[in-house]
């Protein structure tokens, strides 16, 4: 049974309190999940969104969308940064617990942005999978999955394929990792969507799901086709995430959408995107599959 959710990105560019009435509008929107996006620019009362959630039905999972200090990074050549980047997510899987977020999703394995243009060093993924060993292990006594997501090479240099996700997983060495698939991230680094899906088979925690242009599933180059062929063929059961930015926040309107690097209209109302992808996606996918 595959279970959707929505990114709070759909419908605002930063998670607070006065934001509690989008979880009512997802539920009426008949979504089971909500996406997060924590930084030490947000702030919010943990338990005012846990309680809304629960009453709803709702689960919640947490990302770091917001700010994220460079410096706090798995894959910093420098121990003091790794170090600090470890601390920093371990407060982020504290957050996640204190809301009942089932999981902490993200590129947790080096820092979104940060590219390096040379050969890595022997030694970059031997520490990087220690320190999500830590990480998962530190989830795990929060009771919080530590998911982690191949980003495009414009993004990162370090995971950019299932096949590179699959063995750093299998080096860090730890069972509270699972993976995310983003369809707009990997349209630049795979050729064949359902064998990227079956490379991660039982480890595939969640989809990532917006066209790629990042806007509403379909009409792109996104081949949903072998999407759903591979969600098949590894009997998925997970969630299905719909993610963009809106396009209409700001002031002027569509300034924030321009902070993120998103220069066109993918998504000028949430809803409508919300309403559109789930027609399009419970077809795809099979109506008999989803909930």
């Amino acid at each position: 049974m595959l279970r959707f959710g929505a990114h709070c990105y759909l419908f605002t560019e930063r998670w607070s309190d006065d934001q509690l009435g989008l979880l009512d509008r997802a539920g009426g929107l008949g979504l089971c999940l909500w996406e997060i996006a924590v930084g030490d620019d947000v702030s919010f009362d943990a338990a005012l969104t846990r309680e809304r959630a629960r009453g709803l039905g709702l689960t919640l999972v947490v990302s770091p969308g917001g700010l994220w200090p460079e410096s706090c990074d798995l894959s910093a050549p420098d121990a003091s940064d790794r170090r600090r980047g470890l601390a920093w997510h371990e407060a982020q899987v504290d957050l996640a617990a204190d809301l009942g977020a089932i999981a902490y999703t993200g590129a947790l394995y080096g820092h979104p942005g940060v590219i390096r243009r040379a050969a890595p060093p022997s030694t970059e993924y031997g520490w990087i999978a220690e320190g999500l060993h830590a990480l998962a292990a530190y989830g795990a006594d929060r009771g919080v999955e530590i998911v982690l997501e191949p980003m495009s090479h414009f993004r990162t240099h370090l995971i950019n394929t299932p096949g590179q996700l699959l063995a750093l997983i299998t080096m860090a060495g730890h069972g509270n990792l699972r993976a995310l698939l983003d369809t707009y991230h990997v349209v630049t680094e795979i050729r064949d969507y359902a064998a990227a899906i079956e490379t991660l088979g039982h480890h595939l925690w969640g989809l990532h799901a917006c066209e790629s242009d990042r806007g509403v599933p379909g009409g792109g180059l996104v081949p949903w086709d072998d999407v759903a062929r591979g969600l098949r063929s590894i009997g998925f059961e997970g969630y299905v995430v719909l993610e963009t930015y809106n396009s209409s926040l700001g002031v002027p309107p569509g300034s924030w959408a321009r902070t993120r690097g998103m220069f066109h209209d993918p998504c000028p109302d949430g809803a409508a995107f919300v309403r559109q992808a789930l027609g399009f996606l419970k077809g795809k996918l099979g109506a008999e599959e989803v909930m």
